[in-house]
Parts: C-alpha cells; sequence; structure tokens
C-alpha cells in the first residue's frame, strides 16, 4: 500500500497545475461525501440506540469524559 501512495503521489507531481487544480478540487468533494455518509452513519447509530433506550444524554463533563472513554 505504501509503494502504491507514494507511486501515486509521484504521478501527481507529474500533473500540470490544472490537473492537480481539478484534482485538488475532486479530492475536497470526495471527503465532504465520506464525511457526509460518515454523519449519517452516526445518526443512524444514535436513532437506533435511541429507539432502544440506550442513548445516553449529558451536560456533565465527567460523565461525558466517562461515555467516550468506554467507547
Amino acid at each position: 500500500m505504501a509503494q502504491e501512495f507514494s507511486r501515486v503521489v509521484e504521478d501527481v507531481k507529474q500533473l500540470s497545475t490544472a490537473e492537480k487544480e481539478e484534482l485538488q478540487e475532486l479530492l475536497k468533494r470526495y471527503l465532504i461525501e465520506e464525511r457526509r455518509r460518515e454523519i449519517e452513519e452516526n445518526y443512524k447509530t444514535s436513532l437506533g440506540e435511541l429507539r432502544d433506550g440506550t442513548l445516553t444524554f449529558s451536560s456533565d463533563p465527567d460523565t461525558l469524559r466517562s461515555i467516550l472513554s468506554a467507547n
């Protein structure tokens, strides 16, 4: 995998400035799409936990730390 990545980096270096800018825009869009999918998955998980009654709400920092460290 590392060799593949290195090869891709070297290939990108050979692109024209316009191609690099286009690639940059594509990567930004792909990252946005990935993040949206991640948010959707988190939403679905939370919705399931809400339905199951296992979703925990708290504004206490110590409780929040405890919940986060358990995951």
